[in-house]
């Protein structure tokens, strides 16, 4: 994926909100299909880790992006946005 590529993504994610939240549960099976499912019908996602995890958003998405076979296009705080091209 190139610069301009991940940069029409980042735009497109600014107005996105995040559909899910890693908690103080981490990053479990449940999580991971959910989010599978997610990025299957929209490709491109916004994720935010809460305060009470264990985790930071970096190492949560460099996890999830690993499982999922996603390409992580931007990590701001607490909040990470996730793209995998659809099969479809």
């Amino acid at each position: 994926m190139t610069g301009k590529d991940r940069a029409v993504l980042r735009k497109e994610a600014n107005a996105l909100t995040a559909i899910f939240q890693i908690g103080k549960e981490g990053i479990g099976e449940n999580l991971l299909t959910s989010i599978d499912a997610a990025l299957e019908k929209r490709e491109l996602i916004k994720l935010s880790v809460l305060q009470n995890s264990d985790v930071s958003a970096r190492e949560a998405a460099a996890v999830i992006a690993e499982a999922l076979n996603a390409e992580i296009i931007q990590c701001i705080g607490r909040k990470f946005v996730l793209y995998r091209r659809s099969g479809e």
